[in-house]
C-alpha cells in the first residue's frame, strides 16, 4: 500500500481527447453496423394494435418484506425503477436515475463520480444501506467537502433499483434507520427474449454538453435449458460539461470503465446457483474548493484520482411452489473500492502533502445474508414467515504518508451482524399484519480503541383494505446504526503542524482529534401512516391509477455529530470528538402516483420533509429542500413512438433553513424541465432523443460546491438481436 499505485489515474490532455474522439468514432460506427443488416429483415409487427396493451404493469417487488407482492399494494413507501423507466430517464450519472423520486436526493457533484443517497435527511456512515447486486457498499472518504459514505456504480448496468423509505426494512441489515436501495444489474433474461436461446443487446450514446459518449455491448446464452451465461461491459467518457450561463466547469469530465459477467447454472429442479463478477474502473481529476470567477482557485489542491470498485458474488436460491416450507434465499458477497489518488495541483500543505505526492484509500466487505420463508394457512389466516440473518465485516486500510487523508480516515476493522424473524399474515381481501423482531450485534477495533454492543428491534404494521381501490396502514419500526471505524477512531492533530495545541498522542496542531470507544449507537424510531390508491378503468377501458401517500415521523436517538470542546487562547476549539449529542426528529408527507391509458401518461411527485435537533430546537442541516415532480407523455403510432416531458421544482434552502454552525451554503430554488423521444419500429430496435435542463437553468444543488450541468441534448440508439432476428434477416432458409 505504501508504493505507488499500480495504475495512477490518466489526465485530461492530448490523449484523453483522441479517446473521446475514438469512442465517438466508434459509436458512429456501431451504430451503421447495427443499423445495416436490420434493412434487410421483414420487420415483424412490433407495436400492439390496442392502445391499452401498452399500459404499463404492476410492478413487483420483495424489498419491503422479502416477500413477492406489488409494489402498489406494499404496506411501506416503496419506489421502483424499471427497465422502461430508464430508458426515458437516460441516465448519464447515478443521480439522473433517481430524477423526480419522493424523499429521495443524490449528492454527486460533477468532479466526482462517487455518490451518496440521502433518504428522509438521513445520510453518511451507512444510515441509507446501499447494495449493489446484494453486496453492500460502504465506502467512505471523509475530509473537506467529501462525503462520508458513498459508492461508485456505472447507470448503464442497471436493470432496476427498489428504494424502501425509512427504517421499515430490518431485514436488511444494520444501519439502515434512513433507508434501503437496492440495485440489480443487467442479466440473461434481460438480454435474451422469451423462447430463444441467446441474445446480444448493444447501445450506443451522445451527448452535446461536453460532449459525453457511451457504448456499451452485452451478451448472454443459454447454454443448455440448466446454465446461462451472461456478459458485457460499457465505456463512457465525458467531457468538462457547461453550466446554464454557459461557463465550463473545470473538472467535470471523467473516463468510465464496466464489466460484469454472471454465471447461472440450475444443479437440480427448482434451484439456482449464481456467480457474478462486477469491475467498475474510473478515472478523473477532482478537487473540494467552490470556483472562483468560473475557475478552479489559485493553489487549490486538485488530485488525479483512479478508482476501482470490484464486486464478487455467489448466491443459492431454491423455490418450488409446492414446498410451503422452504423458500430459500442466500447469498455471499465481497466488494472492494480502491481510491487511489496523486496530487497534481495545490500550494505544498501538511493537510494535502506536495505535487507528486500519492494517498490510499481501500475498503475490504466481506459479508453474506441467507433467510427462508415458510407459508401456512391456519383459521382462514395466510401466514408466511421468515426467518434470516446476515454479517458483514469491514477492512479499512487508508495511507497517506504526506498528508492527512488518512488521519480523517482511519483504518480499523468493523464487524456487524444480526437475526431476524419476520410474521406476515393475510385475512381474507382486507386485513394484513406485518410483525418483525431484528437482533444487532457489532464489535469495532483499530489504534488500541475496540467497543461493541448490542440492540433488539421491533416492528409492526397493520394495513386495512375496507375496499379493493384503498389501503390504510400504519407501521411502527425501529432501525439500528452502529458507529462507523471513522467516527469512533479518527484520531491525531489537524495540521498545520504548529505547536497550537499539543494532543494526547503526541503530536500537535492547530486542534485535536479525539477518538471516542464509548460512542453509543444510533436508535431511529419511525411511526408511519400511508394510503395506497389503485383503480382501473377509469375513463376508458383497460386504464389505471396508482397512488401512494404516506407522513413520517423518525426519531433518532444518540444521533452521533462531531462535536468541538475546550477553547484554545486564541478562542478556536482545542479538540473535536464524535459525540452522541442529539435527538433528531426528522417529520415529512411524501406523495407518489401515476396514471396510464396507453396512449398517454402522467404522473405526479411531491414531497415536503423538515428536521430538528430536539435538544437545541436547530434545524438538520442533511434535510434536503421540498420537491415537486410531474411527468406527462403520449405514445403514438401503435405504441412505436413515445413522447414525455418531465418537470421538477426544487425548494430553495434559506439561512433559516439551517443550523447557525451548517457546513452548508443556502441555496436558491429551481426548476428542470427534461423532454424525451423513442423510436421503437419494432421490439429490436430503439432509437432515442432527450433534452435535458431545457431551460438552460443555472443551479447549484443542495450540498454541492459547483453548478449543475446546462442545456443537454442526448441521441441514443439501441438494438437487440437474436435467433429470430437472424432468421428474419436472413431471405433463404440455410440447407
Amino acid at each position: 500500500m505504501a508504493g505507488e499505485p499500480q495504475r495512477m489515474a490518466v489526465f485530461k490532455g492530448e490523449g484523453h481527447r483522441r479517446g473521446k474522439e475514438a469512442l465517438l468514432a466508434g459509436v458512429a460506427l456501431c451504430a451503421v453496423l447495427m443499423a445495416t443488416p436490420l434493412r434487410a429483415q421483414s420487420a415483424p409487427d412490433a407495436g400492439p394494435t390496442d392502445d391499452t396493451t401498452a399500459i404499463s404493469l404492476d410492478t413487483i417487488t420483495v424489498a419491503a418484506s422479502l416477500t413477492e407482492e406489488r409494489a402498489i399494494d406494499a404496506l411501506a413507501a416503496i419506489s421502483v425503477v424499471r427497465p422502461d423507466d430508464l430508458e426515458q430517464l437516460m441516465p448519464s450519472r447515478t443521480q439522473d436515475v433517481f430524477f423526480g423520486m419522493p424523499g429521495t436526493t443524490v449528492i454527486q457533484n460533477g468532479n466526482s463520480t462517487q455518490a451518496s443517497i440521502n433518504i428522509r435527511g438521513m445520510e453518511d456512515y451507512g444510515r441509507v444501506a446501499v447494495f449493489i447486486d446484494g453486496a453492500r457498499q460502504n465506502f467512505t472518504q471523509l475530509g473537506h467537502g467529501t462525503g462520508a459514505g458513498s459508492f461508485f456504480l456505472e447507470p448503464g448496468l442497471l436493470a432496476d433499483v427498489d428504494v424502501v423509505r425509512g427504517p421499515v426494512a430490518n431485514i436488511y441489515g444494520s444501519g439502515a434507520i434512513g433507508g434501503v436501495v437496492t440495485f440489480r444489474t443487467k442479466d440473461a433474461n434481460d438480454i435474451i427474449k422469451p423462447g430463444q436461446t441467446w441474445g446480444v443487446e448493444s447501445a450506443g450514446e451522445f451527448g452535446s454538453n461536453g460532449p459525453m459518449g457511451y457504448g456499451a455491448l452485452f451478451a448472454a446464452a443459454k447454454i443448455n435449458p440448466n446454465i446461462d451465461l451472461f456478459f458485457g461491459g460499457t465505456y463512457r467518457s465525458q467531457g468538462d460539461y457547461t453550466d446554464g450561463d454557459g461557463n465550463v466547469v473545470p473538472g467535470t469530465g471523467s473516463d468510465i470503465w464496466t464489466g460484469v459477467a454472471k454465471l447461472t447454472f440450475r444443479p437440480a429442479d427448482h434451484h439456482e446457483v449464481k456467480i457474478t463478477g462486477i469491475n467498475y474502473s474510473a478515472d478523473y481529476t477532482t478537487y473540494n474548493a467552490a470556483l472562483v470567477n468560473n475557475e478552479i482557485p489559485a493553489g487549490s489542491t486538485q488530485y488525479g484520482t483512479t478508482v476501482l470498485n470490484q464486486t464478487l458474488t455467489a448466491s443459492w436460491n431454491y423455490t418450488n411452489p409446492d414446498d410451503n416450507i422452504f423458500d430459500w434465499r442466500s447469498q455471499i458477497y465481497w466488494n472492494r473500492v480502491k481510491q487511489d489518488q496523486l496530487k497534481v495541483a495545490g500550494t505544498p500543505s501538511s493537510i494535502t502533502g506536495s505535487v507528486g505526492d500519492p494517498r490510499y484509500f481501500t475498503i475490504d466487505t466481506l459479508g453474506f445474508d441467507l433467510n427462508n420463508t415458510s407459508r401456512f394457512t391456519f383459521a382462514d389466516i395466510r401466514n408466511a414467515i421468515t426467518i434470516g440473518g446476515d454479517y458483514f465485516h469491514d477492512d479499512v486500510d487508508n495511507v497517506d504518508n504526506y498528508g492527512f487523508g488518512d488521519g480523517y480516515n482511519p483504518s480499523g476493522e468493523r464487524g456487524v451482524g444480526g437475526a431476524f424473524i419476520q410474521w406476515k399474515a393475510n385475512y381474507s381481501t382486507w386485513f394484513e399484519a406485518i410483525g418483525a423482531l431484528r437482533y444487532d450485534t457489532y464489535n469495532l477495533s483499530g489504534d488500541g480503541v475496540s467497543t461493541s454492543g448490542d440492540h433488539l428491534s421491533p416492528k409492526i404494521t397493520v394495513g386495512l383494505t375496507p375496499w379493493q381501490w384503498v389501503t390504510l396502514y400504519g407501521t411502527f419500526a425501529e432501525g439500528y446504526r452502529a458507529p462507523a471505524v471513522t467516527e469512533t477512531l479518527v484520531n491525531g492533530a489537524h495540521p498545520p503542524n504548529i505547536p497550537l495545541v499539543f494532543c494526547p498522542d503526541g503530536s500537535f496542531g492547530v486542534f485535536c482529534f479525539v477518538p471516542n470507544p464509548y460512542l453509543r449507537p444510533e436508535i431511529g424510531k419511525n411511526k408511519e401512516i400511508g394510503l395506497n390508491l389503485r383503480f382501473d378503468d377509469i375513463f376508458t377501458k383497460g386504464d389505471r391509477f396508482r397512488a401512494k401517500a404516506n407522513v413520517y415521523q423518525n426519531d433518532v436517538e444518540d444521533y452521533i455529530e462531531l462535536v468541538g470542546y475546550d477553547k484554545t487562547p486564541f478562542g478556536t476549539y482545542a479538540n473535536y470528538q464524535y459525540q452522541n449529542i442529539a435527538n433528531a426528529r426528522l417529520r415529512g408527507f411524501e406523495f407518489e402516483s401515476n396514471y396510464d391509458a396507453g396512449v398517454w401518461f402522467a404522473g405526479f411527485n411531491a414531497t415536503v420533509s423538515e428536521g430538528e435537533n430536539t435538544n437545541n430546537g436547530q434545524p438538520l442541516a442533511n434535510v434536503m429542500p421540498s420537491t415537486i415532480a410531474t411527468t406527462l407523455g403520449a405514445r403514438f403510432f401503435e405504441n412505436k413512438l413515445t413522447v414525455s416531458v418531465r418537470w421538477q421544482w426544487v425548494a430553495a434552502k434559506t439561512a433559516a433553513d439551517l443550523p447557525a454552525d451548517s457546513p452548508y451554503e443556502p441555496t436558491p430554488s429551481f426548476n428542470l424541465v427534461n423532454v424525451y423521444l423513442g423510436y421503437q419500429p419494432d421490439p429490436n430496435v430503439l432509437a432515442q432523443l432527450s433534452v435535458e435542463n431545457l431551460f438552460n437553468e443555472q443551479y447549484v444543488q443542495y450540498q454541492q460546491f459547483l453548478p449543475s450541468a446546462g442545456i443537454t441534448a442526448k441521441a441514443g440508439l439501441k438494438f437487440k438481436i437474436g435467433a429470430d432476428t437472424i432468421a428474419a434477416a436472413t431471405p433463404y432458409p440455410v440447407k
